[in-house]
């Protein structure tokens, strides 16, 4: 659902979500019938303008009688239209279309500030909006049995708007059902008509492990999942007599993987043919595979299927991302619901293992991952005392005495290929995001609210942590003047007042203080998260000694995601955290990728954890959505790799704005660029992203990065 309105620059629409796309039009005056925008499209809206401008994103214009295309990424050169219909297709925060009638001209701003669609004079537009964030319209009634679940997952993807190799593109695989355990099974009628008959069938062992680690693919390729007494699972397409078959478990979880994975990226590349192309780094891959990509980009989705299968994709395999994103779930009853959520993110979906995890092998992987990501400064002799140093010295805890912590006792999970990793079973793993079944059903209560704003609330119950309090306020501040965020900041908040704030509607919390055994430190006493009724908070930070039960308990009540710590954390540590989460965070990464990247310059760094579902977004991105940079030094130049870390935007693109690149990639693919150290200064002052230099994490134009650069 998308809402618009006018403001004193232009107009702005938003979503549910609170994200949002503002358009400059200084001449804007509403009105007019408006025209067709032949695409899938929340709201529009019509009005007169001579110019508008929107952020900097990439754009596709096509010429609506000839279907000619113009493409617009990371040139700031003037793309004039002659006299024409022409449809403009805005890649951003907002999906955003534009129609109108030419001659136009489009350019970006020579800092990349802008994007700017200019006429010969005030003329007749019609804008149209589309949300990125799908929600799940239907609910599917799933019996406790395998072949009630079996059925739930055939019809999953129902929500796909198309069938074959564009249903890579997120925006065009919807957000599947709901599925609610109950008596009987029941498939609502619109499900039933909108499945596309793919002519594909897995059929499966008669158990709920097969069936939870079969749902990715089974819904990816909109195949029908049958069970029977089988020993092993088959992927059938009876249409080219195609059949396929698998190991039994556990092996089989890693040949799904991979054939998803064998799919989904050669989709990418394949529809590169069909009418939504670009010029993309990885299509040379196509070659190395010896495939036609027109003719298969026309074929049925059992003829993909073969073709993908002869084809040998361990060519190139090691040349595109890793996966995106891997869970570990229990296959109980209790965790079907969770399931429409992972496949709508197209999570991998493993059973969970684990071993135990000692004091002395907590340590040495928290150690183990500090040093790896330290500066070079830091050397062998310098991890002399690091034990010592680590469990005893540098400075006061964030509790009133060690004993009071609550510590939790953690396992080492069995980890499998990914670069986000999430726990949805029994036991307290390091290095990924604790989910619970509740977090994923809480997000909806966050979608219609009263307020439009952002509400942050910053809490600081100890004034000797004031440091991290001043910077993190500043950061909320300063993002406060690109996005509608209000913040309130509050000190020394007694029990009624932090059980207030909690059960008051709101969008984040960061609270500064100590935790102990029987709940958050407040003036007259602690608060115990148990006590109150509800929680209304939909993200927080709980930067405080072992946090992780109150954490859990706020996902429970109502919560969608927080960031929370296991045991003692040093003060020094805890704000250094704390204020790199926060900038991460109200910048538009999300809450796992933000603690995960705050937390890798402290030596305990696994003392932090993300609870609920990490993929959780609290706000957009400037940049349509999260960079990360790492630039190294090449004698007198220097080496910048990008990555685009957004775990919703699988199978899109991106193009960095780097002069005289044409090449757009696929989404968590590197792209690497060699620049003089006045062009990476320059790209640096407007990139408005973290920057990893020398392996500490900067933002891109801080001055004690730019400082670095301009050395040599």
């Amino acid at each position: 659902m998308i809402e618009w309105e006018e403001t004193d620059t232009g107009l702005r629409a938003f979503d549910r979500t609170k994200t949002e796309i503002s358009v400059g039009a200084p001449d804007w005056q509403s009105g007019g019938r408006g025209c067709d925008i032949e695409r899938p499209i929340d709201e529009t809206a019509a009005g007169y303008a001579s110019e508008l401008r929107f952020p900097p994103n990439l754009v596709t214009i096509i010429d609506v009688e000839s279907d000619e295309r113009h493409h617009h990424g990371s040139d700031t050169e003037l793309l004039e239209l002659p006299e024409g219909e022409y449809l403009a297709n805005i890649h951003g925060n907002v999906k955003t279309y534009l129609r109108f009638s030419g001659p136009a001209t489009i350019r970006k701003t020579s800092d990349f500030d802008a994007l700017i669609v200019s006429f010969h004079d005030r003329i007749p537009v019609t804008l149209g909006f589309r949300s990125h964030h799908e929600i799940p319209v239907d609910t599917i009634t799933v019996p406790p049995t395998t072949e009630g679940l079996a059925t739930a997952i055939s019809y999953a993807s129902s929500s796909h708007k198309v069938t074959g190799a564009d249903r890579s593109f997120p925006t065009l695989r919807g957000h599947p059902p709901r599925f609610e355990v109950g008596n009987e099974l029941r498939i609502p009628e619109p499900v039933r008509k909108t499945k596309k008959d793919a002519g594909i069938e897995m059929r499966v062992p008669d158990d709920f492990g097969t069936l939870f680690v079969t749902a990715p693919l089974a819904y990816y390729l909109q195949a029908d999942v049958i069970v029977e007494n089988r020993p092993t699972p088959v992927l059938r397409a009876p249409s080219v007599n195609f059949t396929y078959t698998f190991s039994p478990l556990p092996d089989y979880q890693h040949e799904v993987a991979e054939m998803l994975r064998q799919v989904f990226f050669i989709d990418c590349l394949v529809r590169n043919a069909g009418p939504y192309h670009w010029n993309l780094a990885e299509m040379s891959l196509l070659d190395e595979l010896e495939l036609d990509s027109e003719t298969i980009y026309k074929s049925t989705p059992a003829e993909q299927l073969v073709a993908y299968d002869l084809c040998e994709f361990g060519r190139i395999d090691d040349e595109l991302p890793d996966w995106h994103l891997s869970m570990y779930v229990e296959p109980s009853v209790e965790n079907i619901s969770t399931l429409p959520y992972l496949l709508a993110n197209l999570s991998l979906i493993y059973l969970p293992n684990s071993s135990n995890l000692n004091r002395n092998e907590l340590l040495d992987a928290s150690l183990g991952d500090f040093y790896r990501n330290a500066p070079s400064e830091v050397n062998e002799s310098s991890e002399l005392n690091v034990t010592q140093r680590a469990t005893a010295g540098g400075g006061s805890y964030r509790a009133m005495r060690a004993e009071e912590v609550t510590s939790v006792e953690r396992i080492n999970p069995t980890l499998h290929r990914g670069r986000v990793h999430g726990w949805l079973a029994e036991g307290v793993p390091i290095d990924v995001f604790k989910a619970d079944p509740s977090a994923y059903e809480n997000r909806f209560a966050y979608l219609d609210r009263d307020s439009d704003d952002i509400e942050v609330e910053l809490v600081l119950n100890d004034e000797e942590m004031g440091d991290e309090h001043e910077d993190a306020a500043d950061i909320y501040l300063d993002r406060a003047e690109d996005l509608p965020i209000e913040v309130t900041i509050h000190e020394n908040l007694t029990r009624d007042e932090l059980a207030e704030l909690l059960e008051t509607p709101c969008d984040y919390v960061h609270y500064i203080g100590h935790c102990e055994e029987d709940g958050l430190r407040c003036p007259d006493g602690n608060l115990s998260v148990e006590d109150i009724e509800e929680s209304k908070v939909q993200t927080f930070f709980l930067n405080a000694c072992g946090s992780y039960y109150e954490g859990m308990e706020l996902i429970k009540k109502g919560s969608v995601a927080g960031a929370v710590t296991f045991n003692k954390v040093l003060n020094k540590q805890a704000a250094k955290v704390g204020v790199s989460f926060a900038r991460l965070l109200i910048n538009g990464f999300s809450i796992q990728d933000a603690l995960q990247l705050a937390r890798r310059r402290i030596m305990m760094n696994k003392d932090y954890a993300v609870v609920g579902d990490g993929t959780h977004i609290l706000t957009q991105s400037d940049n349509c959505m999260p960079f990360l940079g790492n630039v190294e030094r090449l004698g007198e130049k220097f080496r910048i790799t990008f990555n685009s870390l957004s775990v919703s935007m699988i199978g899109g693109i991106y193009q960095p704005y780097i002069e005289n690149n044409n090449e757009s990639n696929l989404h968590e693919n590197e792209s690497s660029f060699v620049l003089t150290a006045n062009e990476l200064r320059s790209f640096l002052k407007r990139a408005e992203m973290p920057i990893l230099y020398d392996a500490e994490l900067y933002w891109s134009e801080e001055s004690q990065l730019l400082d670095q650069i301009t050395q040599y």
